[in-house]
């Protein structure tokens, strides 16, 4: 039998292309992890409201993990394959600061970036590849899963009565009548002059609109949501402080009953509270407090009415 002769090892990438062969894995990893960490944290700060637990991977994959899972495939396919994925890079780059970002910004801080990271993949290679493998799938992922650990365990144990009828929230020197889930209470984001509006037309049950203005209910003041907010269906001993604008709590609250609708997307509410004429204060579910433009607008920003209770 003859011998066969084993297939040649290729020699191994000169030093200055494995310095630049690096530098784009480094690159890319911390840009993956950067994007990581923030899907981890807006996943369950936005994100994970749905009923359904197939719903919220579905979103927390296609929307939270995205970008860290774009910038971990293009890193993988530019190791395999460091010319392919070197030009997969530079037309990303392109494609995102000429169609998504426009010019400006986008162009310097989005496309030229990802052009010259697809350069330093042509030309470069990271070695040995199995360690640039661990690295660029293996860091993301750990940031990814670790960051979402707290809030994953937080998130599925909010209180939640089921009730999202109209009622009475006491305590902490603040009693006063909440709507139902309707038009006071809505599961869509609206602007602040639409909020005044349905406030004004409001029916006193609080389920649907008049004709005319009704002036029954209105939007709550800041001092009235902070002092309102509850954890566990405890009251958060809320104090606001009108010099420095800033909340603080006894207890962090959260997206719970009987406030707010934890399967809601509502995270933001637009309060009474002005601070020029064309500013107010909106709230975070979690207590925080910051200002807003009354023309700007959120799919996550709502409101909830509110009235003095009879009797």
């Amino acid at each position: 039998m003859e011998k066969q002769t084993p297939e040649p090892v290729p020699p191994a990438p000169s030093k200055r292309r494995k310095i630049v062969g690096w530098t784009a894995v480094i690159i890319s990893t911390s840009l993956a992890s950067l994007w990581a960490f923030w899907g981890a944290i807006e996943n369950f700060h936005e994100g994970w409201y749905s009923e359904s637990l197939i719903e919220n991977i579905g979103v927390m994959i296609l929307q939270y993990a995205l970008m860290m899972m774009v910038f971990v495939i293009l890193t993988v396919v530019s190791l395999r394959w460091p010319r392919i994925g070197g030009t997969l890079h530079a037309a990303a780059g392109v494609y995102l600061a000429a169609f998504l970002f426009g010019r400006g910004a986008g162009v310097y801080f989005v496309g030229v970036p990802l052009v010259v990271l697809g350069l330093l993949y042509w030309f470069g290679r990271a070695y040995p590849l199995r360690w640039a493998y661990r690295l660029a799938v293996g860091v993301p992922l750990l940031i990814y899963f670790g960051f979402s650990v707290e809030p994953a365990i937080r998130v599925s144990g909010r209180f939640d009565d089921g009730n999202r009828g109209a009622r009475i929230v006491e305590g902490n020197g603040v009693r006063l009548m909440w709507a139902p889930e309707g038009p006071g209470w809505p599961r869509r984001g609206v602007h602040f002059e639409e909020a005044q509006r349905i406030c004004r037309y409001l029916k006193s049950d609080g389920k649907s609109l008049s004709d005319t203005a009704q002036d029954i209910w209105r939007l709550p003041t800041i001092d009235e949501v902070v002092r309102s907010m509850t954890r566990r269906g405890i009251n958060c001993g809320g104090v606001w402080d009108s010099v420095n604008g800033a909340a603080t709590y006894t207890t962090t609250p959260e997206k719970e009953s009987p406030l707010w609708d934890p399967h809601s997307p509502i995270i933001y509410w637009w309060t009474s509270t002005e601070i020029d004429s064309g500013t107010v204060y909106r709230v975070i579910y979690h207590g925080g407090v910051n200002r807003m433009k009354k023309e700007w607008g959120l799919g996550s920003l709502g409101f909830r009415a509110v009235r003095e209770p009879e009797g």
